[in-house]
């Protein structure tokens, strides 16, 4: 016997009961309480499809807080033998837990329940996205059959516009996905998570309530592994930042290097540590970037932070006659009030795709970690700094 999840015909009710529940009296918003079956992974449905998607970028584990709108999508989450969900108190838990994961693993997930849920959720999305983190924020949204019906739901503010979760979150995600029809569902959800993983920035993506456990084509095989292009370095201007950046420490007589925060948005951690052991320079990291690089290599000279600094360090960072900052951040906080005693013409500053230096040119299309790793091959190590 086939198992399915409820009734299709019951899921996509078209009843225009006033007060109806936000799933139109369906059973698949888990409302019900006999225990129902659930396919497994690849069952030709969207919330099995969502489900793989995941475990294909690296999520092993979801942090959630169920709610009447999303208990079913969270059935095929639980039902993904590669899925372990993790139940959080309240929402912004759930936020900064799928916000450390994607520091530690490089993509965090989150499942929260329809504006109640997600508003409570977006402090710690807006945090992810300031930190250039990864993180796939799913909310159980309203039943697509509700949708231009001029009701009123629960969850929400008392008026039947239910674009405010949507129009709260695009400020502070790089895409969002209103998933209330399976005829592109595959393309929104598949558009969503390669967005955050490109640019390395929180999403949203809402999915109707009625709509994950439905049979549908487009979910009729197992996902095709999910594959993105590797981004590449402009060989042309990553060789002429690299020499031109060698010409200008080689002359310096005392030159240092300091980690910033976009190290790791640029996966350029092991480059930075590369070119420290290459080069021989002094180094320190900035407030921010702490965790970044080692604080036990001997070259360590402690955090940089103007006149808040580790004993000395800020001495030797602003009297080097060269200075490599890689991945910087100078803000208020930062700079100690924009206090640094730093000097443009002096400066290397390395962002995660563009190269200046000094008063000179700017060299872009190319990668942080691409242009470290060649930096080192480049520059002329020194002896017995310290």
């Amino acid at each position: 016997m086939e198992n399915i999840i409820g009734d299709v015909n019951a899921t996509i009710s078209n009843s225009n009961d006033v007060g109806s529940p936000p799933c139109q009296k369906s059973v698949n918003c888990g409302l019900q309480s006999t225990p129902v079956p659930i396919i497994g992974a690849g069952g030709g449905t969207l919330g099995s499809h969502l489900a793989r998607r995941l475990v294909q970028v690296g999520v092993r584990d979801i942090f959630t807080v169920p709610g009447d709108f999303n208990l079913t999508l969270l059935d095929y989450l639980i039902a993904e033998p590669q899925l372990k969900l993790v139940g959080c108190c309240n929402e912004l838990n759930a936020g900064y837990a799928a916000d450390g994961y994607a520091r530690s693993k490089g993509v965090g997930a989150c499942v929260v329940t329809f504006t109640v849920g997600g508003l409570s959720v977006i402090n710690a999305i807006a945090g992810a996205y300031s930190e250039n983190l990864p993180v796939v924020c799913i909310v159980g949204g309203p039943n697509s059959n509700d949708y231009g019906t001029n009701r009123i739901l629960h969850h929400t503010i008392g008026i039947p516009d239910f674009t405010q979760e949507q129009r709260c979150f695009q400020t502070v995600t790089c895409a969002q996905a209103i998933v209330k029809d399976l005829d592109d569902a595959h393309e929104l959800i598949d558009h969503a998570i390669s967005t955050a993983l490109i640019e390395s920035k929180p999403v949203y993506i809402s999915i109707s309530c009625n709509l994950p456990s439905i049979r549908h084509p487009t979910f009729s095989y197992e996902p095709v592994p999910f594959s993105l292009s590797p981004r590449l370095s402009n060989p042309n201007s990553l060789e002429a930042a690299v020499e031109m950046t060698a010409q200008f420490l080689n002359a310096a007589v005392k030159p240092v290097l300091v980690g910033g925060p976009k190290l790791r948005v640029a996966k350029a951690k092991d480059a930075f540590a590369g070119l420290v052991d290459a080069t021989g320079y002094a180094y320190a990291v900035m407030p921010s970037a702490k965790g970044q690089v080692s604080e036990t290599h001997p070259h360590f000279i402690g955090t940089y932070w103007g006149a808040v600094s580790t004993a000395f360090c800020a001495e030797i960072v602003e009297s080097a006659d060269a200075y490599l900052f890689a991945g910087p951040i100078f803000n208020d906080y930062s700079s100690v009030g924009y206090s640094l005693l730093l000097k443009k013409e002096k400066a290397v500053i390395v962002r995660p795709n563009r190269v200046t230096i000094g008063n000179g040119p700017t060299f872009g299309c190319l990668l942080m970690k691409d242009f470290l790793e060649a930096l080192a091959k480049k520059i002329e190590a020194q002896q017995n700094i310290f």
